[in-house]
């Protein structure tokens, strides 16, 4: 589980890198919603991680608000289940 966490964080980080720089060249684009699938699939640190330090996506609200709630349910729900005994 921390080697997946490890990897898709570091997805994160590069999918963010990489549409911050193709964004600069006028180039097309990564898609929000793969992005946000990132996030969801528990690349949430990696990608505030580089929202924050490219500067990238800090300008729309539903990214500075839906990565962190996303990533904030992601471990309630992990705290829930090891409450709960399921891992």
């Amino acid at each position: 589980m921390l080697v997946y966490l490890i990897i898709i964080n570091l997805i994160g980080i590069g999918a963010m890198a990489l549409d911050k720089y193709k964004a600069e060249k006028n180039k097309w684009r990564i898609s929000e919603m793969t992005l946000f699938m990132i996030t969801f699939l528990g690349g949430g640190i990696g990608t505030i991680f580089a929202m924050r330090c490219f500067r990238h996506k800090t300008q729309k609200w539903y990214f500075v608000y839906g990565f962190p709630i996303i990533l904030i349910l992601e471990v309630l729900i992990v705290i829930t289940m090891f409450i709960k005994g399921i891992l």
